[in-house]
């Protein structure tokens, strides 16, 4: 038996290692175009932070090292031109001697990745232009800044590699601005979440730019000028174009494979593509949403190894199925740490769900244990059915641990109110006995058993201006002189018993305190009473963090196109 792999890097590498083990005899041949196979892709930005120092840490093998173990001819520099299934053989061009040759093949994995989007901008063809998707671009980038006098930079997109790059490049000493067409970084997140993220970067120095579109690149004495659609152009020694990715497909287009989503190859549950004996595996396919059956595309490592492995499987006769995606990710974001997994609101909307959410704030550990630090916890759920749709948190530590909890009760369809029956592990310095992610379970039961009623950062307006209804800041006079929304009178939750008099049982109460908690309490004691009670989710804390980030964006947004005038 000989395979023929298209691409070694996650899901190729993957593949061919996963194939020696199960076939000792199979011939294996692999094609790369770059110098490199089995790179971290996730970690390019650190070695241009100078986090990771040494580029060989990059490359998880070597092509001599990976022949040396698993027997296979691992050919870098040599591009796959042509796929002909009829003659089950491809066309090859080695990139160092420019010789053309065929290989045949008994079953052909495309490993092709994913290439950077790149529109038709004015002035790409700048040296001062880059983009980041390979080790080369990489050690390019490193190189130009090391050899010149770079001060500035653009990075035109905010999602991970923008946000990480943006992080190392200011790092470095150097300015650093993010150009961002939607009015949000990091699309995974819902914009309220993602306020934090934006919040972080700003913090730490990084100019944003959101609901700007990046037209053109344009050479001056100085630099560049970054053109902005309807905005004055940002100023800079470099840029990055770092807008996304898009199937590498063009082989798979060019030999008559089904195509999908952004021209991404349509596979089956075993990466099976529509010839026979051609497989496709990672960026480059297109795969089912775990969650919600629908087609999608998930660019992401993870997905990329998995689907290496079964293809390798399928081909030595093992029964192997890939089941789909739910789009787990985390980003570190200076000293904050950011995750997502399934649907957040927004996408789950858009698909014309009926959900709900909860939002809490609690501490990474035990609150008596020195060195708790508070993280923000967003989970999604259908409403009627209780399933359980995707989870957001932003904090400081543990947010990756219980992401991956949440990502696992996904995977294994738990209603999302069950969350409060898993029984995770618990010690003062790592978590409480009662775990964030439990937390969120007893809130969204509660929401079921009617016990909990909830309002939401969008109806803020409403609240305010609602004449119909009564408001209630539940926390300390302390904490309400420091900051509060405008109509909220002020009663705290030990005291609410002895001021129901002044209550009209009659209004409903919309309820606030710090984080959620007191106020919840406070609802459960006008509920007794008869009142009828609602709870803010997420607390005046997250109500202040996303509304400062908010007020900052309007003010640079109104500040950018005053100087267009």
């Amino acid at each position: 038996m000989k395979v023929v792999i298209v691409g070694g890097v996650a899901g190729g590498a993957t593949a061919a290692a996963r194939l020696r083990r199960l076939d000792e005899t199979a011939e294996i041949v692999v094609f790369e175009r770059s110098h490199y196979i089995s790179y971290a892709n996730c970690g390019l930005p650190y070695y241009i932070g100078g986090v990771i120092e040494d580029a060989n840490e990059l490359t998880l093998q070597t092509p001599e090292r990976f022949d040396a173990r698993f027997n296979v001819k691992m050919k870098v520099r040599h591009e796959v031109l042509a796929i002909h299934p009829d003659t089950k053989t491809v066309e090859v061009k080695n990139l160092e001697t420019n010789e053309v040759f065929s290989e045949s093949y008994d079953h052909l994995i495309l490993a092709s990745g994913a290439k950077p989007l790149l529109p038709p901008f004015e002035g790409l063809d700048l040296e001062e232009i880059f983009t980041l998707r390979t080790v080369e671009d990489t050690l390019k980038i490193k190189d130009y800044i090391n050899h010149h006098d770079i001060r500035s930079v653009v990075i035109a997109g905010g999602g991970f590699i923008g946000i990480e790059l943006a992080e190392n490049l200011k790092e470095l000493g150097l300015s650093v601005t993010v150009v961002q067409a939607l009015n949000q970084v990091m699309t995974p997140f819902d914009p309220d979440m993602a306020a934090f993220i934006q919040s972080e970067m700003r913090l730490h120095g990084v100019q944003l730019k959101l609901g700007a579109a990046v037209e053109g690149f344009k050479k001056t004495e100085q630099g560049i000028d970054v053109l902005l659609k309807d905005l004055p152009a940002v100023h800079a020694d470099l840029a990055v174009v770092a807008i996304g990715v898009m199937p590498d497909t063009k082989l798979a287009q060019d030999a008559g494979l089904k195509l999908g989503i952004k021209n991404s190859i349509v596979v089956d549950d075993q990466m099976r593509t529509s010839i026979p004996n051609i497989y496709a595996v990672g960026d480059a396919v297109q795969i089912q949403n775990y969650i919600t059956k629908q087609d999608t595309l998930i660019s992401l490592a993870g997905p990329a190894n998995k689907q290496g492995r079964i293809v390798a499987d399928v081909i030595c006769g093992k029964e192997s199925h890939y089941k789909g995606g739910i789009g787990s990710s985390v980003i570190k974001v200076f000293d904050l740490t950011a995750a997502a997994t399934g649907l957040n609101v927004t996408s789950a909307k858009q698909m014309g769900l009926d959900v709900d959410y909860v939002v809490l704030s609690p501490m990474s550990h035990a609150g008596y244990y020195p060195g708790g630090k508070t993280m923000v916890v967003k989970v999604v759920f259908e409403k009627q059915t209780d399933r359980l749709l995707g989870a957001q948190i932003i904090g400081y530590e543990g947010v990756d641990k219980r992401i991956d909890v949440l990502a696992t009760a996904i995977y294994n369809q738990m209603h999302a109110s069950e969350l409060k029956d898993l029984d995770l592990a618990y010690a003062p310095p790592y978590s409480s006995a009662k775990d964030p992610v439990n937390l969120a379970g007893f809130m969204i039961e509660n929401i079921h058993d009617g016990q909990l009623k909830q309002w939401y950062l969008d109806d803020v307006d409403r609240v305010v201006h609602d004449e119909t209804i009564m408001r209630l800041d539940v926390r300390t006079p302390e904490e309400y002189a420091q900051g509060h929304v405008n109509g909220f009178t002020n009663i705290p939750v030990d005291e609410l018993r002895n001021h129901l008099d002044k209550l009209d049982p009659a209004k409903p109460v919309y309820l606030m305190c710090h984080s959620g908690l007191r106020s919840y309490i406070a609802s459960c004691i006008l509920k007794g009473r008869g009142f009828d009670a609602y709870n803010f989710t997420g607390g005046y804390s997250f109500y202040r963090a996303v509304m400062q980030e908010t007020k900052l964006m309007e003010c640079t947004s109104a500040c950018g196109m005053e100087q267009t005038k």
